[in-house]
């Protein structure tokens, strides 16, 4: 037993403290951010909307909220640097999550989700950023892991204290805690992490930039991520309800099932990760194979009635998402050394954001008009269509990397002569 916990701690050796730091601020925001996955159910059960009509629309102002953040978070970042980006972020959506509570009509909720959006995700390209900057290339995934670990410690809390402070206070206090944890988390960076007082480990500056639209294979990835993204956020909009409405659970056993999500994810990511990093495995089989996982997390809510299938669904997506998502961002990470890195992250940030409009959006609508059995259907195909995708990436970047080879040795044999 004591030598599989130091292998444990082994996982963790390596980073560096501003990777630590980030950690622990992004432990405090997120675990602050218990409001959305209760929006749906607060936005019908609380302010009386209806789910295919106010809710779908209100989900896709805040995906749309994401993507102008996340690109406007990029062009900031190339130009005032990563932690000015983040503080301003934080402290500006600390104040604003406070203040959504106290919308209650369409229109306005709409345009403060938005609002509260745009200023939030202006920090996840700036964070990406500051993540690779105080990563050694060597340790980059496990960065990620570090950081996606954070975020679910403070999910798996999230959840279950906000079923808790529901049923006790009721959906206003979520807001206030939510807001309260941004600000907290604005004073730890500007404590931890500010310029003066930090190092950086990889500061790349490309002479000659190449634009991310430009980047074939990037922009191949970024559609399969943005429909691995349609297929993930089910879990955030549609699944809650369908725990509600299929299967009768109450906010608390939806907060609880939630959160079992982010306890896996604390205890097995990191061990997973720097296992799968020392085989032979590419990332882009690594992320292929989480989108299988994932697609596989909803075609089997319809083979039962049977309430534990719910778990094993959790457990698919679970998997699933603890492959995918570290290496797309080590992917991402990589290709942006090509160019300017808040375009980069930027463009990956936005594919999630986009995501953000139309899954909600398509989730809720399908579900209320075709129901949850059609609609699991329809979020399998998507998830196959990802794993498609990703299949093709491989071959493409395998026959890159073939040419790249043949050019070399041509190259070697010219000098040779």
């Amino acid at each position: 037993m004591k030598t599989l916990f130091n292998n444990y701690l082994n996982t963790f050796r390596g980073l560096s403290r501003e990777v630590w730091w980030l950690a622990l601020i992004t432990l405090i925001n997120r675990a602050g951010t218990m409001v959305i996955p209760f929006l749906s159910l607060y936005l019908t059960e609380n302010l009386n909307f209806s789910k295919s009509g106010e809710v779908a629309w209100i989900m896709s102002a805040f995906g749309l909220g994401s993507v102008v953040g996340s690109w406007l978070g990029g062009k900031l970042t190339d130009r005032i640097g990563f932690y000015k980006v983040m503080a301003y972020s934080l402290v500006s959506t600390g104040v604003l999550f406070i203040a959504l509570q106290f919308l209650d009509t369409f229109v306005a909720f709409c345009l403060g989700i938005f609002l509260v959006m745009l200023v939030a995700d202006t920090f996840r390209p700036a964070m990406f950023v500051a993540l690779s900057a105080y990563s050694k290339p060597e340790n980059k995934t496990r960065s990620v892991t570090l950081i996606r670990l954070a975020i679910n410690l403070g999910f798996s809390a999230g959840p279950a204290i906000g079923g808790l402070i529901i049923t006790t206070l009721g959906y206003g206090g979520l807001f206030w805690v939510d807001g309260i944890t941004c600000i907290v988390a604005t004073l730890v960076l500007i404590y931890v992490l500010n310029p003066k007082a930090t190092k950086q480990l990889d500061n790349i500056k490309v002479e000659n930039p190449k634009s991310a639209y430009k980047d074939k294979a990037f922009l191949i990835f970024l559609v399969a991520m943005t429909l691995f993204g349609v297929v993930f956020l089910q879990f955030l909009s549609t699944i809650p309800l369908y725990y509600r409405e299929a299967h009768f659970l109450s906010e608390l056993e939806i907060g609880l099932l939630l959160g079992m999500n982010g306890i896996i994810i604390a205890v097995f990511e990191m061990p997973l990760i720097k296992w799968l990093e020392n085989t032979t495995f590419t990332k882009t089989g690594l992320m292929l194979f989480g989108g299988i996982l994932t697609g596989l997390s909803f075609i089997i809510l319809n083979f039962t009635s049977w309430t534990g299938v719910l778990i094993i669904g959790m457990l698919l997506m679970t998997f699933g998402e603890m492959i995918a998502f570290p290496f797309s961002n080590a992917f991402a990470m990589d290709r942006a050394k090509k160019g300017n890195q808040g375009e980069y992250m930027a463009l990956y940030s936005i594919s999630f954001s986009i995501a953000h409009i139309f899954g909600h959006n398509a989730g809720l609508q399908m579900t209320d008009k075709l129901g949850f059995e059609n609609t699991w259907y329809i979020i399998t195909g998507l998830a196959a269509l990802c794993v498609f995708l990703l299949f093709f990436l491989r071959q493409y970047l395998n026959v890159k990397k073939r040419i790249k080879e043949k050019e070399r040795k041509e190259e070697k044999e010219i000098l040779w002569i």
